[in-house]
């Protein structure tokens, strides 16, 4: 059974496609799973996101083994007339900037007291 998202009210300033792709390009062999917890989405919303983004030609896959193994195609252009001549390597490479200053969560002590 799948978990549903925490609930959200308003707007956010990314996409839950910029997410998903943001997620797949810090790890290509990522499984869905992950990107779900990761994004805050069920399973099913990752994997409809990810055929999205295919048939955008964003993204490609290849089956190695039991696995998928992501590529993302930097060049292409943001579907947005606005966001013009922007593309997907740019805003991922800007969404990078951002997860490397992000203060890193406080190690576990695993000892006890």
């Amino acid at each position: 059974m799948e978990q549903a998202p925490e609930p959200h009210a308003g707007w956010t300033f990314l996409t839950n496609h910029s997410r998903v792709l943001a997620a797949i390009a810090e790890d290509r062999t990522t499984r869905v799973r992950d990107i779900a917890a990761r994004c805050r989405l069920t399973e099913r919303a990752v994997q409809k996101i990810i055929a999205d983004l295919e048939e955008g030609g964003y993204l490609t896959h290849v089956r190695e083994g039991r696995s998928n193994v992501y590529r993302i195609a930097p060049g292409t252009i943001l579907r947005h007339p606005a966001d013009a001549p922007a593309t997907v390597g740019e805003l991922l490479a800007i969404l990078a900037r951002h997860e490397s200053t992000r203060p890193s969560p406080a190690p576990e002590d695993h000892d006890g007291p």
